[in-house]
């Protein structure tokens, strides 16, 4: 993605007049991510001023984004009183009190001489009345989308002291055709459904695709030549490269967080699995794991230091536990006790918390723990649920989720209160997402 900076030209530049009023420590509106439950914050959007229907398509992609985070409750613009004609000029601000909007944004969208497209932005805080951040932004015709979700960012960031997770992508499994004769293919889409398009055709299959921690680059497993093959694709100019062809069956690849090792399980003639890591430069292996067991779905913490894994070395037929270990396999733990049985761990970006599938009384859960197993909390719970991936800012998880009955899975997200499940569209049945981080 870096050939789409040059064109966006993030020279958020706090330009002359935009970031002249700031607002102080003691703004009235700010959220706190940290409270269990957090009331949704009303906020008003204005339709950005343009000579075309390209500012509204900007606003509406803004509190779009904000309003699915469960942390904003984007006000109906039938209930505004203010018609914002100047987006430079401070607004009325007690026209916007009576509508109880504690924030609200402003903004105005025009083309440059190059064919550029200019989009700017100003964040009020009503009740204290002054501006709290301006930003402008520059990019071409085909990025707007990218501007929106990058303003989105800038406003969920300045209201709740966290980075934003819109300017992000989402890599997963496309599912089409009958149950008994599924289709499934890569496919890639922004985070909230739009801009969807494949990675391979559909003729072999391809399954666990993740994303590279610093570049646009995923790794996936396929079956072209008849046993799983783990593969590097990058995804902007379609190169592809095999990562190593391993005696024995592949299962679950992901990336170290410097993006230097792939980590997985590899299944041996004993017919047990083990954890290893290949080094992507040296081309290198080593084995982490020699447990009598099956030891799989390995993910590493943000740090790099330590690896969780599920294993099923605790005994108990299909009862598989959650572990961590150091990255160079030491100190193997058992951090799971509950009743189930647990897979696909997966550690936050943020390193508090580990997000994994639990199966137990006929259904499928999504939950999280810490990262010593304490403090298990469910969040969600269904006939099929699987694969839980983080938002990078490590308060949002996807998944994919089935109904009893159903023909098959889709995407759904869901914050860490549990509380704001929804599905995300894609065009067939979906599983096994991968989220990227941030876009550069």
């Amino acid at each position: 993605m870096k050939h789409l900076l040059k064109t966006i030209l993030l020279a958020i530049a706090f330009a002359t007049g935009l970031a002249g009023a700031t607002v102080p420590a003691w703004a009235l509106v700010e959220i706190d991510v940290n409270k269990g439950n957090v009331a949704p914050l009303p906020i008003a959007i204005t339709d950005f001023l343009s000579g075309d229907a390209m500012g509204k398509q900007i606003s509406d992609i803004v509190s779009a984004d904000l309003q699915r985070s469960g942390l904003f409750a984007p006000i109906d613009h039938s209930a505004f009183i203010e018609k914002v004609s100047n987006p430079d000029a401070a607004p009325r601000f007690e026209d916007w009190k009576v509508i109880n909007a504690q924030a609200l944004v402003t903004g105005r969208v025009t083309q440059e001489v190059d064919g550029r497209v200019k989009a700017e932005f100003r964040l009020w805080d009503v009740f204290a009345g002054q501006q709290l951040v301006g930003q402008q932004y520059f990019a071409n015709k085909g990025n707007v989308r990218r501007v929106a979700h990058i303003i989105a960012d800038a406003i969920y960031e300045r209201l709740t002291g966290e980075k934003g997770y819109f300017d992000t992508r989402i890599v997963y499994i496309d599912e089409s055709g009958p149950k008994n004769n599924r289709v499934k293919r890569l496919a890639i889409m922004d985070q909230d459904g739009a801009n969807q398009r494949y990675l391979s055709s559909g003729k072999a299959l391809a399954i666990t695709p993740r994303f590279s921690p610093n570049r646009q680059e995923i790794t996936y497993m396929s079956y072209e030549s008849g046993q799983p093959r783990v593969y590097l694709l990058q995804i902007e100019t379609g190169q592809r490269e095999l990562v190593g062809n391993f005696p024995g069956m592949t299962f679950a690849p992901r990336f170290s967080p410097d993006g230097q090792k792939v980590i997985m399980s590899l299944l041996r003639d004993d017919g047990n699995s083990n954890i290893f890591t290949l080094d992507l430069r040296s081309r290198n292996t080593t084995r982490l794991t020699t447990a009598d067991a099956i030891d799989t779905s390995p993910s590493y913490s943000p740090d790099g230091t330590q690896i969780t894994f599920t294993s099923d070395r605790g005994g108990g037929t299909g009862h598989s536990q959650i572990y961590v270990m150091g990255a160079d396999g030491s100190n193997q733990h058992r951090i799971s006790f509950g009743n189930g049985s647990y897979s696909t761990p997966v550690w936050s970006p943020r390193g508090d918390l580990i997000a994994f599938t639990k199966q137990t009384g006929g259904e499928f859960q999504i939950g999280v723990m810490r990262a010593d197993g304490s403090g298990e909390r469910i969040l969600s719970s269904a006939f099929q649920e699987e694969g839980p991936t983080w938002a990078p800012n490590g308060r949002v998880l996807m998944f994919f989720s089935a109904a009893a009955g159903a023909a098959g899975p889709k995407l759904h997200t869901i914050d860490l209160t549990g509380r704001n499940e929804q599905e995300v569209p894609t065009p067939n049945f979906a599983s096994d997402p991968a989220w990227s981080p941030l876009l550069e």
